[in-house]
């Protein structure tokens, strides 16, 4: 489904990622982990469109997408949840879910989709006439994942959506990606909860100093002595 291949990205002068490689196949969930500073969100943000200065390649389903903006990125099924959720906090929580049906084929399935949303996330049905800023930091990080599933993605894609939520509201929403994952939507997964996305992925790399230091399958990843020291803390 996604090919990403060879790619450098930078910031001017100043290079951030290095010949990364890294495939999601369909109905995957993909786990991306590395230490703080190791380029993951720049990696996130380069895919979803948000970030301009690439080379290498891209491939959604074979198109190149390498160098698309992100409204045009999203029209080829791939939706983003950023870290720090980015909510518009004045506009209500229903506001901030239809803003996310942004494709034509979303809006055409806007209440189907909707139903799907509150169904995973109750709180949002509950509250979907309050401001968005009104609501809890997990009840905000759930509307930043319902926003992005009324786009109706192919492969979602999220930047550490645990971070600051209390260990419940982080089961919740690693409990509701699992579900997003068996209902058909591929899923990349930033995260720095290492044990806990390699809990539900099927594949994942470890991204160290801008490039892919390792990948393989989380028992692979959760074994390794780089994982355990880099991005773990343990001392081998």
């Amino acid at each position: 489904m996604l090919e990403v291949r060879g790619l450098d990205v930078f910031y001017a002068d100043a290079r951030a990622l290095w010949k990364v490689d890294l495939d999601v196949a369909e109905g995957e969930i993909v786990s991306i982990v590395g230490p703080n500073g190791a380029g993951k969100s720049t990696l996130v943000n380069s895919l979803a469109g948000l970030h301009r200065g690439l080379n290498g390649h891209i491939l959604m389903r074979g198109i190149d997408i390498t160098r698309l903006p992100g409204h045009r990125v999203c029209r080829h099924g791939i939706a983003i949840v950023p870290e720090g959720r980015r909510i518009f906090p004045l506009m209500s929580v229903q506001d901030n879910l239809d803003l996310g049906a942004y494709r034509a084929e979303a809006r055409a399935s806007r209440g189907e989709t909707l139903g799907w949303v509150h169904e995973l996330f109750p709180r949002l049905r509950e509250r979907a006439g309050q401001t968005a800023g009104s609501l809890s930091g997990g009840e905000q990080q759930m509307l930043a994942i319902g926003r992005a599933l009324m786009a109706r993605p192919e492969l979602l894609m999220l930047d550490e959506p645990s971070l600051g939520l209390a260990p419940v509201i982080v089961d919740e929403v690693f409990d509701a990606l699992y579900t997003v994952n068996q209902r058909g939507v591929s899923i990349l997964l930033v995260e720095q909860n290492v044990q806990r996305a390699l809990e539900i992925s099927h594949r994942a790399y470890l991204l160290a100093e801008g490039r892919i230091a390792l990948r393989g399958s989380p028992a692979e990843l959760m074994a390794s002595e780089e994982v355990r020291r880099s991005v773990l803390g343990i001392d081998i």
